[in-house]
């Protein structure tokens, strides 16, 4: 059985397979920081089930009798690409705080339908709220005065269009759930394969395998000093998609 997930230091036992996985993700790796390319289908925490999730899978990566290292940020369980984690207490707090300041840079690529934005680069600054549905939680865009409205602004470019769909660069300034998935669907151009914000689930005749959506590149302050960029590259199913729509 799983421990309680109150129980942050009792060592989840993984499989070998799980440890070789984890272990094929590590981007980067220094005496504080440990970052991974997260793959589509993986939450980030509390999964729907599956048999661990990313910050379980974290104990691979565990000294004899020491915690985990420790999730800084979330991705969206269908969303690949960077993510960070802290290696040790102090560097588990300076980069919180530094998340909480806004000091991170993140950014994203997506395919989007039906085509580019117009403008092909701006800015979306539409407040959000937060929508319980029984199990399920969805993000809308709701007026400013609403009372549980939350800022959230995204920048997006065009870097290439084609036949009914485009490639889109994103830089969120804010950190809402589901905030580039949301802004996107409310311009008419939701990502492609997110179905639970009308994303198409063919584009340009081919089928979408899941949410187009990957956080290529993450800068922050390092715990050590100076600034750190790391970069992923998206994976193959969406480079299969980027190529097949004649968006490379």
């Amino acid at each position: 059985m799983k421990p309680a997930k109150s129980d942050k230091f009792k060592p989840v036992q993984l499989t070998p397979d799980e440890v070789a996985l984890v272990r094929s993700l590590v981007l980067y790796e220094d005496a504080e920081i440990l970052a991974l390319n997260k793959p589509a289908g993986l939450s980030s925490q509390g999964g729907r089930g599956q048999v661990n999730t990313l910050d379980e899978l974290l104990w691979a990566f565990a000294k004899p009798g020491k915690a985990r290292p420790r999730l800084i940020h979330r991705l969206d369980r269908d969303t690949s690409g960077v993510i960070l984690t802290a290696k040790t207490k102090p560097a588990a707090g300076f980069l919180g705080k530094a998340l909480m300041k806004r000091s991170f840079s993140k950014t994203y690529q997506a395919i989007v339908t039906p085509g580019a934005p117009e403008p092909a680069k701006g800015v979306i600054d539409l407040p959000l709220r937060r929508d319980e549905q029984g199990r399920e939680a969805f993000m809308r865009v709701c007026k400013a005065d609403h009372p549980d409205a939350e800022a959230a602004v995204s920048r997006y470019r065009t870097l290439t269009a084609g036949e009914g769909a485009a490639l889109l660069e994103l830089e969120p300034e804010t950190g809402r759930m589901h905030q580039l998935r949301v802004h996107l669907a409310a311009i008419g151009r939701p990502i492609a394969g997110d179905a639970r914000y009308g994303g198409a689930l063919m584009a340009a005749g081919r089928p979408v395998p899941r949410l187009m959506l990957h956080a290529c590149a993450l800068a922050f302050p390092h715990p050590g000093g100076g600034t750190k960029r790391l970069e992923a590259e998206p994976p193959a199913d969406m480079q299969a998609l980027i190529a097949a729509l004649g968006l490379g």
